[in-house]
């Protein structure tokens, strides 16, 4: 990749990247407080939001995340399966993903009982959405120190490349 389009990707990645670790703190607090509240308003308030957040915050920056970590892998000398570093990031961050696109279908439920009658409030006094919102933060957290910690070891591929085009002493 050329320098210029190799800092766009990697703005991308970095800005969606931390946007998404930031939108999962935001969930995390909105759960906490849709879960512990007793104002009827606020734990509405607290579940519709997040619904709002999954949808319009969190899935597409997951996703640009996704992406833009893949084109950064194959676009820069890090390569996608030469370091164990960028493959464990890669597997929390497909995970991650893939969690957060089944879940938002129980946010869904658990937005649509929020704004139901008052006397089912109670059911969303469940500790899952914090569960999963505490979760997703510290995946995304260790995700964050892989990438700036960057740990040794070469995959088998990695180490083979790697011997391949290094140049031997004569």
């Amino acid at each position: 990749m050329a320098p210029p389009v190799r800092k766009l990707a990697l703005t991308v990645h970095v800005t969606s990247s931390v946007g998404w670790l930031g939108a999962v703190a935001a969930v995390l607090v909105l759960a906490v407080a849709g879960m512990s509240s007793g104002d009827a308003l606020t734990v509405r308030g607290a579940y519709l939001a997040m619904e709002l957040v999954g949808w319009f915050v969190l899935v597409p920056l997951a996703l640009a995340s996704l992406l833009s970590g893949l084109v950064q892998s194959l676009g820069t000398v890090w390569g996608l399966f030469r370091h164990y570093w960028v493959l464990l990031k890669l597997l929390i961050t497909v995970l991650a993903t893939a969690v957060l696109l089944m879940y938002m279908e129980t946010l869904g439920v658990l937005a649509d009982v929020a704004a139901g009658p008052a006397d089912q409030l109670e059911l969303l006094r469940t500790p899952s959405v914090v569960l999963h919102a505490s979760a997703a933060l510290l995946l995304l957290l260790v995700v964050t120190i892989l990438a700036v910690y960057k740990p040794r070891g070469r995959t088998r591929y990695g180490r083979r490349n790697h011997e391949r085009t290094s140049v031997s002493p004569s």
